[in-house]
């Protein structure tokens, strides 16, 4: 089939790719995309380091675990830092890259409150120094306003 091209629709408006083009939501998929690896992320954020800690909390499969732990550590997501020399135990670390994964995160998380636990949500998000709700926005750096999903527009970057 030549010049077939598979195409995929990314965030926005009027923005479409190509297999030769690259969309970031896609390759943040390819990365965490999955139910196990957001929880996953979700318990060591929430300072969950050991694997037995992970896999008790979460009741995942210990090779589904291995696995998506190993892929975290290929992608940089998370860093593996041993603890014990004998027998060789490990914690798992977010590195800057897994770090800042926090407010997508965040957004499923108030996602979630807003259409399944809009009563009473499970967890509440707070600012460790005041311990005032914490909110989420998109913030136009230039206007200094909050920008709603509606007034969001993609553009595509021309790189040389």
């Amino acid at each position: 089939m030549s010049g077939f091209q598979i195409r995929t629709y990314c965030y926005g408006v009027g923005l479409m790719t190509s297999d030769s083009e690259l969309c970031s939501i896609s390759q943040t998929l390819d990365i965490v995309g999955d139910r196990w690896t957001l929880l996953i992320l979700r318990d060591i954020f929430r300072g969950s380091h050991r694997f037995s800690e992970i896999q008790s909390g979460l009741g995942v499969a210990r090779n589904l675990l291995t696995e998506r732990l190993g892929r975290l550590v290929d992608a940089d997501v998370l860093v593996k830092v041993s603890y014990q020399d004998r027998p060789p135990r490990y914690e798992y670390r977010l590195t800057e890259k897994g770090a800042s994964l926090s407010p997508a995160l965040i957004a499923l998380m108030h996602w979630g409150d807003r259409w399944f636990n809009s009563e009473n949500p499970p967890t509440t998000l707070v600012h460790d120094a005041c311990g005032t709700p914490l909110e989420q926005h998109l913030l136009c750096p230039c206007c200094d306003v909050d920008v709603l999903p509606s007034s969001i527009r993609s553009r595509k970057e021309e790189y040389s």
